[in-house]
């Protein structure tokens, strides 16, 4: 799977990484790329930053990678005050602006609000959302009893149906 969390409004938002401290004197911010493709951040002119629920949109002067982080200033960003505003913020980009997943693979956001089965036809709720755990990321299921964490792995993960609206799990409804 490919990309972060999904933030909830009627955009479908990826978040891409997290701005993680100001980089230097002239205003850069060190980013957290989450995900597989988030390297490709910098191939982007305009990112969407800030809280959950309240993204802005940020020009973007520059960009580069810096070994497993990037680093990359905004318009209008001159200085370590002005980069510190940003500390801890969501880096995003709308669903839309992303290029179509490879066969076999998915957006996050994509799976939101699908029915998760397992291969004996139990169904163990919708998808509510995704934890980055650091190891893998964990889907978090909602069912009327509650919620429950699956391990967002190959190994789990067994087919994904955009189609008819699941996601097929190796994962007992008693775990």
């Amino acid at each position: 799977m490919r990309g972060g969390l999904a933030t909830s409004g009627p955009t479908r938002w990826v978040v891409m990484g997290r701005v993680m401290a100001p980089w230097g004197v002239k205003g850069a911010l060190k980013i957290e790329p989450f995900g597989a493709g988030s390297g490709n951040l910098c191939k982007y002119s305009a990112w969407w930053v800030g809280k959950p629920g309240k993204l802005s949109e940020v020009a973007v002067a520059e960009c580069r990678a810096h070994g497993a982080y990037l680093v990359a200033r905004f318009e209008g960003c001159d200085g370590p005050e002005r980069a510190g505003a940003y500390r801890g913020a969501e880096v995003a980009l709308r669903r839309e602006d992303l290029p179509e997943p490879a066969a076999h693979e998915f957006y996050q956001v994509d799976l939101i609000g699908l029915a998760v089965v397992n291969g004996q036809g139990e169904r163990l709720g919708r998808v509510a959302g995704f934890i980055s755990t650091g190891a893998n990321d964990v889907m978090r299921v909602e069912h009327e009893g509650g919620e429950r964490l699956v391990p967002a792995t190959a190994e789990v993960i067994r087919k994904v149906d955009l189609e008819a609206g699941t996601v097929e799990v190796d994962w007992g409804a008693d775990w």
